[in-house]
């Protein structure tokens, strides 16, 4: 798997959460979220990023139910992969993306029910890790990539701003319309 020991400590809690028995797209959750992590060190994201990225689902998510861990359990994910990690893994999984996908201006939280605008670095953070999230999808899975492609094309172009250049040429390689429609 991954041979960075900061990582062992989110690797043995994702394990005994049962990450790598749940089935997801592309396999099994687990190697989605290292497919993401991966990502985002390939993009160059800093450390609590890609931690982050590797732990995004702990909460579930506004597109993806399944929890491996509540709310009140956040402090076991802090101490595996660091305070400012673990925030960005509650941004993304509140995310009310009704809202926040509409522009990275507004943000409600979909636990809370309470909204603000976030923090530029916020934007970022989000933008990538979702981009990162998606893109892993839409590669491995064709349907997919057909049926979601231009409305995720549409929204990476609205987080262009927020995104990393290689973050966005990512974007461009897997979502492409030409690849979409097989012009390539």
């Amino acid at each position: 798997m991954t041979a960075d020991p900061e990582l062992r400590p989110a690797l043995r809690l994702l394990r005994q959460c049962g990450a790598e028995t749940l089935e997801h797209p592309g396999g099994t959750l687990l190697a989605h979220l290292l497919r993401v992590r991966q990502q985002l060190a390939e993009w160059g994201a800093r450390p609590a990023l890609q931690r982050a990225g590797l732990c995004h689902a702990f909460y579930g998510t506004d597109g993806f139910a399944s929890a491996l861990l509540p709310l009140e359990r956040r402090r076991e994910l802090a101490s595996a992969i660091g305070g400012e990690a673990e925030e960005l893994v509650y941004f993304y999984a509140a995310c009310d993306r009704k809202v926040t996908y509409r522009g990275l201006g507004a943000y409600r939280d979909r636990f809370t029910g309470g909204t603000r605008a976030p923090a530029p670095q916020e934007q970022r953070d989000f933008a990538e890790l979702t981009a990162a999230n998606e893109l892993d999808l839409a590669a491995l899975d064709e349907d997919f990539r057909r049926r979601h492609g231009d409305g995720l094309l549409k929204l990476f172009t609205g987080m262009r701003p927020a995104l990393s250049p290689a973050a966005w040429q990512s974007c461009v390689d897997v979502l492409g319309s030409e690849k979409r429609t097989g012009r390539a």
